[in-house]
């Protein structure tokens, strides 16, 4: 179990000063049996309790007393294979997260690293904590979108060549991200309302500032999805192109031969009196003029442009 004071920055510090201290919020980490066990000394007056062993989403829940809630957070180099799972209680005194996976105490690290304050508060490091949430975000779409311009180019080119797969992948991820802000935004919106009084009507301004900047990552995400779905199309679109290029092709041949074969089916008839069995040049003449339906035929795609 890790506890901490919000001084200048995030100051660790043992149970004992945590609960006999007054003029500053805290915040503590336990596992889900520390929990158990502590629970009752932080007095919070949950009525639904955070369970850190069935998360399945991000999500925050308002008690009479308290704010309860869930994290559930894809890894951003595995959006579909991995996540962290923590759960959380809040009141106007601090915030416990209750987390087996250690990546609550790894965020709350990187926070004591490196933000420093004037005016510590609760609200401040929630902020700061839910930043750092979506802080690599941009850095992943930026890489997607590299993926998909490359992707998009060398369908644009001669050789025509995609990766329609990876695209999907691509366009799958970042459905899961979309998944993932509209649930931090749901649980910002519940923040937001302060139903409880939990957070000063100053320091509001950090949960707005938050919001808008979820905003602008659901924004860009629905942008990055929307070209996945472009370059999908596009990559379709050059299939279909090759498709009916070879049915033209296909076609033309076809009908380049149906009047040799028209000739062919005729003089394989044999009928006792028919004259150019007997003709000495019918058998050149009839490939002469199987030539010449061929020369003509050629001709006359080429002139509509057909080949």
């Amino acid at each position: 179990m890790s506890y901490y004071l919000l001084k200048e920055t995030v100051q660790p510090c043992t149970s004992e000063e945590l609960h006999r201290q007054t003029d500053h919020r805290y915040v503590a980490v336990l596992t889900s049996q520390e929990w158990k066990c502590e629970r009752d000394r932080f007095d919070m007056g949950i009525e639904l309790e955070p369970d850190a062993g069935d998360i399945h989403n991000t999500k925050a829940e308002v008690n009479y007393d308290s704010l309860t809630g869930t994290f559930q957070l894809p890894d951003r180099e595995h959006l579909k294979e991995k996540d962290y799972r923590f759960a959380f209680a809040l009141d106007e005194k601090g915030i416990v997260f209750i987390d087996d996976s250690g990546r609550a105490e790894q965020m709350i690290d990187a926070i004591r690293r490196t933000k420093r304050w004037r005016e510590p508060s609760l609200e401040r490091f929630l902020y700061d904590f839910l930043e750092l949430i979506v802080d690599k975000d941009l850095a992943v779409m930026e890489r997607y979108e590299g993926e998909l311009n490359q992707i998009e180019e060398s369908l644009l080119s001669s050789q025509g060549e995609g990766n329609p797969i990876r695209v999907n992948e691509i366009r799958s991820d970042i459905r899961e991200l979309l998944v993932h802000y509209e649930q931090i935004i749901d649980m910002a919106q519940e923040l937001e309302e302060n139903e409880n009084g939990f957070f000063s009507e100053e320091n509001l301004r950090y949960i707005h500032l938050f919001m808008n900047l979820m905003t602008r990552r659901h924004s860009s995400a629905v942008s990055l999805r929307d070209y996945a779905i472009q370059v999908r199309d596009l990559h379709n679109a050059q299939l279909e192109v090759r498709q009916n290029r070879i049915m033209t092709l296909l076609t033309i041949v076809t009908t380049v031969f149906m009047p040799l074969t028209l000739i062919a089916g005729w003089y394989g008839m044999n009928f006792r009196y028919m004259p150019e069995l007997e003709w000495r040049l019918g058998y050149p003449v009839v490939i002469a003029v199987s030539v010449l339906v061929v020369v003509f035929c050629l001709v006359f795609f080429r002139k509509k442009k057909w080949l």
